[in-house]
Parts: C-alpha cells; sequence; structure tokens
C-alpha cells in the first residue's frame, strides 16, 4: 500500500478497492492499493499521486512560472516544491488527506513530526523573503471544509495555526479520482 497513514475508516471488512498490478518479480506483492471506495466514493489512496497532481498543477496556480523544482533542501528539509513565477520564489510543502467524516475533511491520520518539521520550515522561508505555502491534496471528489486533525496530533494543528499567522498560505483542493488517475480540482475551504 503506497500510504503511511492508517486509513483504518477506509479499510473496513468487504470495503471494494481499486489495486495496480506490478510485474516487478523483485517485489514481495504483486499489487499496490491504489483507491478505496467509501459511501459510493472513490478515494484516492496513493500516497504518490498528490505531489504528481500538484507539480501538474503548479502552472494554473501560479501566473507565467519559469521553474519548478520537486524536493528543494530548505534549512533541514527538502520541500515538495521549489516554484519560481514572475519574480515570486516559492516553497510548497504538499500533504494528502483520504481522512473524511461527513464532508469533513482532516489531516493528519497518524502523528507526523515530519510534517510540524515541515511547518517550522516554512516559517522559516516566509522570514527569509519566500512566499511559502503547505496544500493539502484532498484525495477524493466531495468535502465541505479541511481541518486538522486536532485529535490525532494537536502539536500539527498548533503549528498550522502558528505557520498561517507566520504568513504561510494554506491551500487546500479536492480532487476528480477515476480508478487511472487523480486530478486537482475545486479550492476546498479551510477551517483553523
Amino acid at each position: 500500500m503506497k500510504n503511511t497513514g492508517r486509513c483504518k475508516e477506509l479499510l473496513t471488512d468487504g470495503a471494494e478497492v481499486i489495486l495496480e498490478c506490478s510485474d516487478n518479480p523483485a517485489r514481495k506483492t504483486k499489487y499496490d492499493l491504489i483507491a478505496v471506495y467509501k459511501n459510493g466514493m472513490l478515494i484516492n489512496m496513493d500516497s504518490q499521486s498528490p505531489n504528481k497532481a500538484v507539480g501538474e498543477f503548479i502552472p494554473r496556480l501560479f501566473e507565467n512560472v519559469t521553474l519548478i523544482r520537486p524536493e528543494t533542501v530548505f534549512g533541514s528539509s527538502r520541500i515538495d516544491f521549489y516554484v519560481e513565477a514572475e519574480g515570486r520564489k516559492i516553497f510548497m510543502e504538499v500533504k494528502g488527506c483520504t481522512l473524511e467524516n461527513e464532508g469533513v475533511c482532516k489531516f493528519p491520520d497518524a502523528p507526523t513530526e515530519r510534517g510540524v518539521k515541515h511547518l517550522h520550515e516554512l516559517i522559516k522561508a516566509c522570514e527569509s523573503g519566500y512566499e511559502a505555502y503547505i496544500f493539502f491534496v484532498i484525495q477524493m471528489e466531495r468535502a465541505e471544509y479541511f481541518t486538522p486533525n486536532r485529535e490525532t496530533h494537536p502539536e500539527f494543528s498548533d503549528a498550522l495555526k502558528t505557520a498561517s499567522e507566520k504568513g504561510v498560505k494554506i491551500l487546500a483542493y479536492t480532487c476528480k479520482v477515476s480508478p487511472d488517475e487523480m486530478v486537482i480540482d475545486k479550492p476546498c475551504k479551510v477551517i483553523l
């Protein structure tokens, strides 16, 4: 399974899933779990999909993009994207969100010290004159709003609020999801 979260609310007995076959003889398993249906909605579970989708979406997000560099070191972290556009210098960290309950999407679904560290690095980027974004990719089509998951990791929730107060911009977008692809779709309201 290409997902580091717990996903216990999705991987229930009898859940209908989408698998991808691999012909790699060195693998322990022949399949990857790509997506799962929950209440008729397909949720992408591939942890590599959010970065791929955001990489394709960046030229629609910023005008006149001249550089998109993935996995760029800033401070003591690798930030998912460094972007240059019309004189703007931007760091962007991407987080995939699969946790949904009654239209409310939350991140993280498991404690993430790495996520807290990334938020602190984004704050430092702002303080150093860069623009900084955290982009929550909601790996499903429907969501009323996004909020940090205080119950699972209060430190991440606090760090996200602090980051917002210090200039880090928070984006959340839903995605169109099919068995074959996931594409960024619509902005989603964020409630801290």
